[in-house]
């Protein structure tokens, strides 16, 4: 229950998010349109949480996906969201500044 829990906040095994984007993996940023005018992850795809489920249809379910937002609360609530909606391959990347550090 415990690791069930810490995996869909993100805090499960760890894994080479850098790695994930230069194979093709596609960055959800869940902040809001404003938010994410202000500065965001080069090449990620706005979707705000509030609209994650509406939007679906943009993301492929073979997709890989790393969710961000700004402090990694709403990208484990848009991790969930895509897992339950049947998304296998997809990690919570915590903040975007973080995330894209991690990338550099």
């Amino acid at each position: 229950m415990i690791n069930t829990i810490k995996n869909l906040l993100g805090f499960g095994p760890s894994v080479d998010l850098a790695e994930l984007v230069k194979n093709g993996a596609v960055i959800i940023d869940v902040r809001t349109k404003g938010e994410y005018a202000g500065g965001h992850v080069k090449g990620s795809i706005n979707i705000p949480l509030d609209q994650l489920k509406s939007n679906l249809k943009k993301i492929k379910k073979d997709d890989v996906v790393i969710t961000c937002c700004a402090s990694g609360m709403r990208s484990a609530s848009a991790k969930s969201i895509l897992k339950s909606s049947g998304y296998e391959n997809v990690h919570n990347g915590g903040g975007w500044m973080s995330l894209n550090n991690k990338l550099r």
